[in-house]
């Protein structure tokens, strides 16, 4: 296989994953990890999983305001601290958005796609060849990375094409 067709066949996750086995992984690495999912912590996760593309905090808290009444926006931003700790959910920093993670059981860093027509995401499974390329020219530079997040802006096939 060339390396053109290769690089191609195992960068795109090709499934979207269904939100409820989404949140059924998250449960299991919980309980292997020993960590407490919070029936908050749950929902906020449930509700970036049905989202289906990025949503934002003050969405979030509007949807738990429609289901209980009421929701501290101090409240939403620690289960959502604690899903981003976890690896659980990514940031999107660009479009201050959350969106759920393809492999939540790993703790990886991955390139995003972000269409500017629609807002859809793609998360991109590299097998960290990127983030390990900026890795390694920051560490040759001195530069100790905490964290890295690359987010790429463009238009979607759907869009270009509609």
């Amino acid at each position: 296989m060339n390396p053109a067709a290769r690089h191609h066949s195992h960068h795109r996750h090709a499934h979207e994953p269904d939100a409820a086995d989404f949140v059924r992984e998250v449960e299991a690495a919980c309980e292997s990890r020993a960590l407490r999912l919070t029936p908050l912590r749950r929902e906020v996760l449930e509700l970036v999983a049905a989202a289906n593309k990025p949503i934002k905090a003050y969405d979030l808290l509007d949807r738990l305001r429609d289901r209980h009444g009421s929701a501290a926006p101090p409240t939403v931003y620690r289960a959502l601290d604690f899903l981003l700790e976890q690896g659980f959910i990514h940031k999107l920093e660009s479009i201050n958005a959350f969106v759920s993670c393809h492999h939540p059981a790993e703790a990886h860093q991955v390139p995003f796609l972000i269409c500017d027509v629609c807002s859809s995401a793609v998360e991109l499974c590299d097998e960290g060849e990127v983030a390990d390329l900026i890795e390694a020219q920051a560490k040759a530079l001195g530069f100790r990375a905490k964290a890295q997040t690359l987010e790429v802006h463009g238009v979607c096939r759907q869009c270009r094409s509609a």
